[in-house]
């Protein structure tokens, strides 16, 4: 296979494994879309059980008023019954007695009794609203999650789709260097990128001359040494002027040494093999 056409591969191939891994991600922080609304549906439920508590704790206290105001009243009533049949001062004023203290309790009970009447009334009235609230937190969290089944069933069909472009892509295609290039993508969005007035376009540092010489012929698959990725040579057209020679623009090899520090350990512990030279480290030839 010429190596025009490798790479002519790689950069269709990148083109579907961003896609394909930018549908992973969302089909992976799909189900986040709904924390909210479950957190907001618990909320509301949990303030309903504690409302409903208050509710029945204030409806005991008027069942309880009301059983002290009809006693008041029978009271009342039978001493003012009773009055047509007194025989004494004694009994008249046992039975005043009798009258005016199931007067006045009859009175502070009735106060209260109408107090707690409207609290209980005000906290029914909060409770139907809380679960029409509730009812319609639950009606739209079920939609939102017919949705969402529906969004996730539709990225795994394009999921699908970009699959079955990958495994018509990688053909011919040495696969340690395609499951290094996925790798690379999953990291940077890029696997493949142009060497330019030999510059690396990917992460902008100055590579050693020889090097750049040897991505330039194209007689095989180099690595950044910088950033990893992989490298094709691209002519710079007339007329255009790129500088790089400033530190600023391109950035150092220290500046890059921790930055990329932990993928070129990670590499050397997956790979395991102790490469000693940047031809054997950063090159690796596709199959015929």
């Amino acid at each position: 296979m010429e190596m025009t056409e490798v790479f002519d591969k790689l950069k269709s191939l990148q083109d579907v494994l961003v896609e394909k891994y930018d549908l992973e991600k969302k089909i992976d922080a799909s189900p986040k879309q709904l924390d909210s609304q479950d957190e907001l549906l618990a909320r509301l439920k949990k303030e309903y059980i504690e409302k409903n508590k208050s509710y029945e704790e204030v409806r005991a206290v008027v069942e309880h008023l009301k059983r002290e105001l009809s006693e008041a009243e029978a009271s009342r009533e039978s001493g003012e019954k009773s009055m047509d049949s007194i025989t004494s001062h004694r009994e008249y004023e046992a039975l005043d007695k009798q009258i005016s203290e199931a007067t006045e309790k009859e009175a502070a009970v009735r106060k209260d009794l109408l107090r707690e009447e409207k609290k209980l009334a005000e906290l029914n009235e909060s409770l139907k609203a809380d679960e029409a609230m509730i009812k319609a937190q639950e009606d739209d969290l079920n939609s939102s999650k017919d949705a969402l089944s529906q969004q996730i069933q539709d990225y795994k069909n394009q999921l699908e789709d970009l699959n079955k472009q990958e495994q018509e892509l990688t053909p011919g295609l040495n696969q340690e260097i395609v499951y290094k290039f996925q790798r690379i993508i999953q990291r940077n969005s890029q696997g493949i990128v142009a060497v330019r007035n030999g510059v690396c376009t990917g992460c902008q540092m100055i590579l050693p001359g020889q090097f750049a010489n040897e991505v330039r012929d194209g007689e095989k698959i180099l690595f950044c040494p910088y950033c990893s990725r992989i490298l094709f040579y691209q002519e710079v057209e007339e007329g255009e002027v790129e500088d790089y020679s400033t530190l600023e623009e391109t950035g150092s090899l220290a500046d890059f040494e921790d930055e990329f520090a932990d993928e070129r350990d990670e590499d050397e512990v997956e790979e395991g093999d102790n490469e000693n030279n940047l031809d054997d480290e950063k090159s690796m030839a596709f199959d015929d």
